[in-house]
């Protein structure tokens, strides 16, 4: 079975990163931190490294997270049970005005009619 290229080169990266946890943790090798910070150019160029490192990683995870949100998948779970619901809603709806035609009542889906005289909702004098 063939591994993929990707798996192969995480795992490399991987392993050079702890390589390089051990071998400070062993004081290999070490570098100075106050030999690094009293040096400007030296903190200059790490300070602008590790911020064009930042904003790479920042624009691969948008990337990432507008494929996913953009991409076209089925609906989650929560999506497919609503629409099911809707679906025996308008099945009820549609029994009900059955039954309302087999039967000759009034359709629950109208407005109610008026009987005439004067408005119940009016004050009587």
């Amino acid at each position: 079975m063939r591994r993929p290229r990707f798996l192969l080169f995480w795992t490399v990266v991987i392993a050079a990163l702890l390589f390089i946890e051990v071998a400070e943790l062993t004081r290999l090798f070490t570098i100075p931190f106050l030999q690094a910070i009293s040096n400007v150019v030296t903190f200059a160029v790490a300070l602008i490294f590790v911020t064009i490192v930042a904003l790479v990683g920042a624009i691969f995870i948008g990337i990432y997270v507008s494929q996913r949100l953009l991409s076209p998948r089925g609906f989650s779970p929560f999506e497919e049970e609503m629409l099911k619901m809707r679906a025996e809603v308008i099945e009820m709806r549609r029994q009900m005005t059955e039954l309302v035609e087999r039967t000759g009542g009034t359709d629950p889906n109208s407005p109610p009619e008026r009987s005439g005289g004067a408005d119940p909702r009016e004050p009587r004098p």
